[in-house]
């Protein structure tokens, strides 16, 4: 994959961790976000970043904004070659829309950990799609993960405890952990990303 071009979609701890971990195999990445600020593009640049990705990554959360985006029209978009993998929420992909453009070639596959409906029903279209690979919402079954979970939970309990203030905060009213609540990131970008 070195060499390559990917999109990030969603600029929270998940989308931040992807980026990380595709820069350190060589990959250039476009990091987009709801807005644009220093290293993330705004979700108004996707469509042209999309055009020219090898890779789309979705790492959204659920909200109005993300529901159904990823359509026919964005698949549309995309390159021939180019390769789309949702591990967001699965109600942001229109897979009916997917499954078409699959079947037409629009894009050489993808890759989905997350469905609108869970578990995936046998009846579904998704299971016979060329070039689609199905798992069962386990991207992030890595080895060790019980461990850093449960070390992550005593860090968190310690500050709780000591009236600290908690990383990672949902805003209600948003459903997610906004980023620029999170700590700052000096990952690189692509060049000409987007900045404040």
């Amino acid at each position: 994959v070195a060499g390559s071009r990917a999109v990030v979609v969603g600029a929270g701890p998940i989308g931040r961790e992807i980026t990380r971990l595709l820069h350190g195999l060589g990959v250039q990445v476009a990091l987009v976000g709801r807005s644009a600020r220093r290293t993330i593009h705004g979700i108004g640049d996707l469509g042209p970043l999309a055009a020219r990705a090898d890779w789309v990554i979705s790492a959204v959360p659920l909200t109005p904004a993300t529901y159904g985006m990823f359509d026919a029209r964005f698949f549309g978009l995309l390159q021939p070659s180019a390769h789309f993998i949702n591990v967001g929420r699965g109600a942001s992909v229109v897979e009916a829309d997917l499954v078409d453009a699959l079947n037409r070639r629009w894009l050489a596959g993808a890759a989905l950990d997350v469905f609108a409906d869970e578990p995936l029903g046998a009846e579904s279209p998704l299971w016979e799609v060329p070039g689609l690979l199905v798992s069962p919402h386990l991207s992030g079954d890595t080895v060790g993960w019980r461990e850093r979970l449960g070390e992550q939970f005593v860090d968190m309990y310690e500050l709780w405890v000591h009236g600290e203030p908690l990383p990672n905060v949902v805003d209600k009213e948003r459903g997610y952990v906004p980023s620029e609540d999170l700590a700052t990131d000096n990952s690189p970008t692509e060049e000409g990303s987007s900045s404040d």
